[in-house]
Order: C-alpha cells, then sequence, then structure tokens
C-alpha cells in the first residue's frame, strides 16, 4: 500500500489512506446496481440514478442564479457533455404562433402567401419540417384551413393550444394530425402561476397528453421556461412518464425546450438549468427521448437565440424552433434565416434550400405587410452587404472575395454594394455603378474613369456644403445622366 510514498514521508502515506478509502465508498455505492447495454453508444454502463419526481414543498427558483434586483449569474461546475449531432437536423417554424405575439396579427391571406414562401424556401426536402398556427380566432383557422388544402408534405401544418379540454375541442374539430401542448416546468411556473404543485402539474399535464393520444394524435409538449426548472428533479421524470405513453400507444410524442426567458447559454461547463448542452444531454441520455424528437425554441433576450439554438443540434436536437426575422414575443425568436445558414455551415450544403427566397420573403414584408426590417439584419437588411468605406470598395474592385461574406448574388440574389458617402472614394463610386447599371465584364468602369472622377468632385462638394446623409439612388442617377452628357460618353 505504501510502495508509492516517498521515504519518510508520513503526510503523503495518509493522504493515499484517505484517497482510497474514498475510492472504496464509491465503488460501494454502485454495488448491486445493474450493468446493462446502452442501445445509443453501445458501452456496457452502471444504472447510476433513478430519476423520480422529486415533490419539493417550496419552489426551486435557483435564486443564487437569478437573484432579480441583480443581473442573472451564469456559474460553472466544468461538467462536460460531448458533441452528439444527429444525422438529420431540420428547422420549424413559429411564425404564425410566436411571431404574431410581438405584432400586428397577419391576415389570412398573408399567412397563406408566406406559408408558399416557407414551403419554397425549405426546398424538396422538406428543411422547414412544421410550421405551427393558433387555433384562436376565426383568421387563424380559416389559415390553416388554407394552408392543409395546399397538400405540401413540408411545412407540416400543426397547432399550439394551452393544455385544457376546451383548446383540445378546436384540435379536434379542425383535424389536426399533431399539437403543441403549453406544459410549464419550472417552479416559476408550477407554484407562482399555476399555483400547484410539481406532481399536481404532472398530473394534469399527462392527463390531457393521454386525452390526445386517445384520439390519435401527436402530442408536442412545450417545456416552459426550461432553463429555469429542475431538470432532474422534475424535467427528467416528466419525459420519462412522456416516453413512457409513447411506448403505450406507439405514437410520437415530441419534446420543445423553450428557453423561454433566454437565459440559456452554449458555454462548456455551465451549470444547469442554463446550460443548453446539459439539458439537451439530460433529455436524450437520461429521459430517452431520441433524437428526432428533441426540438429547441430560444429566445433572444441576452442575445443567444442563434448561437444556443446552433448549440441545441451540435448537442443532440434535431428540430430547432425559429420565426422570420426572428420576429417573436419581446426580443424576439431564432431568425429562421440565421438557421438556414447555420445549417449550411454545419453540413457544407444547403439540401435542396432555396435561400433567394429570403430575400423575396424580405421585400414581401416590406412592401406587402409594411414591417420594416432592421438595415443592417444579416442577409435580409437592405444594407446588410452594402460597404461604405473607400479602402473596401477598393478591395471589391480588385476581387470581390476580400469584403464580402460569400456569393451573395447566387444565393440571396444581392450582389455586394457600395453606398455612396464622404468615405467611399473613386473605387466606391466605380463599383457602385458597376453594381447599379449591372455592367458586364468588359464594360465596367475603374477609379481612373473621368465618369467617376466628376461624380467625385459632386460628392466631395455635397459633404464640404456640410451634408451628412449617403448620396441616394435617385441622385446619382441623375449626376450620372449629367456627366455623361457632358462628357458625350455612355454607361454599359
Amino acid at each position: 500500500m505504501f510502495c508509492f510514498q516517498q521515504p519518510g514521508s508520513l503526510a503523503a502515506g495518509r493522504k493515499y489512506l484517505r484517497e482510497e478509502a474514498v475510492m472504496t465508498e464509491e465503488n460501494d455505492i454502485f454495488l448491486g446496481r445493474p450493468v446493462s447495454l446502452n442501445e445509443k453508444n453501445n458501452l456496457l454502463e452502471i444504472e447510476e440514478h433513478m430519476y423520480i419526481l422529486d415533490d419539493v414543498k417550496k419552489p426551486n427558483v435557483f435564486r443564487n442564479m437569478f437573484p432579480y434586483s441583480e443581473v442573472p449569474k451564469i456559474p460553472f461546475n466544468d461538467r462536460i457533455v460531448p458533441h452528439n449531432m444527429p444525422r438529420d437536423i431540420w428547422i420549424t417554424d413559429t411564425t404564425f404562433r410566436d411571431g404574431q405575439q410581438s405584432r400586428a396579427p397577419y391576415s389570412t391571406e398573408q399567412i397563406v402567401r408566406i406559408y408558399d414562401y416557407l414551403h419554397r424556401l425549405g426546398g424538396p426536402n422538406g428543411m422547414i419540417r412544421a410550421s405551427e398556427f393558433f387555433l384562436y380566432s376565426k383568421k387563424d383557422r380559416d389559415a390553416v384551413c388554407q394552408c392543409m388544402e395546399r397538400g405540401y408534405e413540408f411545412p407540416e401544418v400543426t397547432s399550439w393550444i394551452r393544455a385544457s379540454k376546451e383548446d383540445f375541442r378546436l384540435v379536434k374539430e379542425i383535424g389536426m394530425k399533431e399539437t403543441g401542448i403549453l406544459v410549464s416546468c419550472s417552479d416559476y411556473h408550477i407554484f407562482l402561476k399555476l399555483k400547484m404543485t410539481r406532481r399536481q402539474a404532472m398530473e394534469h399535464y399527462l392527463s390531457v397528453v393521454r386525452q390526445c393520444l386517445d384520439e390519435g394524435i401527436s402530442v408536442r409538449c412545450h417545456l416552459e421556461d426550461i432553463t429555469r426548472a429542475d431538470i432532474y428533479g422534475y424535467v427528467v421524470p416528466f419525459c420519462l412518464e412522456l416516453m413512457k405513453l409513447m411506448e403505450e400507444y406507439k405514437i410520437p410524442i415530441k419534446v420543445r425546450a423553450c428557453d423561454t426567458m433566454g437565459y440559456g447559454v452554449n458555454y462548456p461547463g455551465a451549470v444547469i438549468p442554463r446550460s443548453v448542452q446539459g439539458i439537451i444531454y439530460a433529455l436524450y441520455t437520461h429521459a430517452g427521448v431520441p433524437h428526432e424528437l428533441i426540438e429547441w425554441h430560444g429566445h433572444n433576450d441576452f442575445y443567444k437565440a442563434v448561437v444556443n439554438s446552433t448549440t441545441a443540434w451540435l448537442y443532440g436536437c434535431s428540430g430547432v424552433n425559429t420565426s422570420l426575422f426572428g420576429i417573436g414575443e419581446r426580443t424576439g425568436n431564432t431568425p429562421l434565416e440565421a438557421m438556414v445558414f447555420e445549417y449550411a455551415q454545419l453540413k457544407g450544403h444547403l439540401n435542396g434550400m432555396d435561400t433567394t427566397v429570403i430575400t423575396e420573403l424580405a421585400e414581401y414584408y416590406e412592401k406587402e405587410i409594411g414591417y420594416s426590417i432592421p438595415e443592417r439584419t444579416p442577409f435580409a437588411g437592405k444594407n446588410f452587404n452594402v460597404t461604405r468605406a473607400g479602402i473596401h470598395a477598393d478591395g471589391l474592385l480588385k476581387n470581390e472575395e476580400i469584403y464580402n461574406i460569400f456569393d451573395t448574388e447566387k444565393f440571396l440574389n444581392r450582389p455586394v454594394l457600395c453606398a455612396v458617402s464622404n468615405t467611399s472614394g473613386l473605387a466606391g463610386i466605380a463599383h457602385w455603378i458597376n453594381t447599379y447599371y449591372k455592367l458586364a465584364q468588359d464594360k465596367q468602369l475603374d477609379k481612373t474613369s473621368p465618369i467617376v472622377a466628376e461624380i467625385k468632385k459632386w460628392v466631395d462638394q455635397q459633404y464640404e456644403d456640410g451634408r451628412v446623409t449617403v448620396i441616394t439612388d435617385k441622385e446619382l442617377t441623375q449626376q450620372i445622366d449629367d456627366v455623361c452628357r457632358r462628357l458625350h460618353k455612355t454607361i454599359g
């Protein structure tokens, strides 16, 4: 026993004995625990714990992490879970549900039109798997019926209801194959909003789920406020019961992990319930929910909607729930268009998605719906690939790849642009002319062109006279026409 002890080191010997005692105690804990094959990873493992409901008397609101009078805290315990990205990952949409909670409701015509766009964007492989709808107004129910009449396989038309018999009646009447059910899972909601205990909440929700299954309707449980919930004291035991019901009825039951307040973080080693990795690991490994039945629903309160959604994919979640342009409750949801390009970056391809539809949707929102997308919104804002710096414009003239993120003309039907201002320089003006007039390579102007030089003089004079705004397209085209007449030259 003392063969590892340094000569004369009694302290080292005592330390070794203590460590041996601890190791023996830990081994004793596992005596009698069954050893079984984990079919997910094909490894033998010892049952570590039986996840049963912790029916606490008082709510656990994790006050150490969520001190309401302070900024929320992010503690770490450095428990790292492995990457576990499913072979198949996809996008789902909540534009017509969560997306209608923060703006004026869409008309029936607008909903159907947007649904058509989503179908085209998702492509022939149905990368936008489902779109969820409210059922509470006649307008929404009419939209559901018209979208279902389209006959598209994807996005599948699904609904969202509260966990009540009255709401379930709407699902039955309209003939939905699947419905989402709001399932509060944090003690903030169970104790403080519902005035229930954990056991009462679980029994209530399971009874509604069973009611749906009795009618042959697939259920999607929206685990509300999961990033403030007791993951192993409530969420995992509840999901284990859902999996038992799924086995009994042979009907899929989906689990949507809802980061309702945007508290989720993607940092390795962060403590649950804030850890996105930890939540997905618990659902898949300990609750036994298959990849294809796990979905992440994120909010952007702390600017983490996109990165948290991507993290959910990486750690075992097949579905990521989104809304167009991130429109949703408070700061919004994960933007659908962002996850299209996240998918392409992770997988190396778009799997048939038609990304030019994103530009069509942006134009439709601006012109037909009257919704102004912030100008610098990635992929959709009108200035997302517009540069104003002259040095950038010079680089673009030499090689577009220097200052453009990818071929935006190919993927979004949006050629890279240079706005003309006091910092544009000759190169910026030349690039603007070439782009605006869509000049062929052999017809393009460079910064030595006399037309460019004359326009530069006019621009400089504008700002010397006190101008503070960007030159408009209309102003530039007018000046170019005047210069061309004076110089007896043409564009193109």
